[in-house]
């Protein structure tokens, strides 16, 4: 099993479908405040929902083209990290994300995103990390910001969310800028 330590509180595990029930439960307690940003909520409305989710997310690592992780923080799962997909040939990783409402403020995601762009360049050997966030979601934005990534460009009309689009800003940084700091 992956299990990767970032400090005392704050750990990253392989997401697993025996986790469907605290991932649920979370995503329940923040829907409100998740659907502003993320587009599957209507699609998990039970927790076989979110073991379907899981199960998924198991074969893409077993197919060694993605990585979901469960962010553990003082034990407890509080939100969902990892490599939305790794593209091999390009040697690129595309991080995301999303934690529990009473859980934000804490630095918490921007630990667990630096915690990945070490992972992506130091034991997957890949040259590059995006992030792309939705470009009114200033949090979201915040956390590549925050951790040196440049922003390369917006995609217009990136993504549907409920009844309108939103645009998604690119943000990405190579391993030799991120070697450099």
């Amino acid at each position: 099993m992956f299990l990767y330590k970032i400090n005392e509180q704050l750990s990253l595990k392989l997401a697993e479908v025996n986790d469907a029930d605290r991932v649920f439960e979370l995503t329940e307690k923040s829907r409100d405040y998740l659907k502003e940003w993320l587009p599957w909520l209507d699609f998990t409305t039970k927790v076989e929902d979110t073991k379907e989710f899981l199960k998924g997310t198991m074969k893409g690592y077993a197919d060694n083209n993605s990585m979901t992780t469960v962010i553990l923080y003082e034990g407890e799962i509080v939100g969902t990290a990892g490599f939305n997909s790794i593209n091999w040939s390009s040697k690129t990783a595309y991080i995301g994300y999303w934690i529990g409402h009473e859980y934000q403020g804490k630095g918490i995601m921007t630990k667990v995103a630096r915690a990945l762009t070490e992972y992506a360049f130091d034991h997957l050997k890949l040259n590059k990390v995006e992030i792309r966030a939705a470009a009114d979601n200033k949090k979201s934005r915040g956390i590549p910001e925050r951790l040196g990534f440049v922003e390369e460009g917006k995609i217009r009309q990136a993504e549907w969310l409920y009844d309108h689009y939103v645009d998604h800003i690119v943000y990405g940084i190579l391993a030799e800028e991120w070697n450099s700091k």
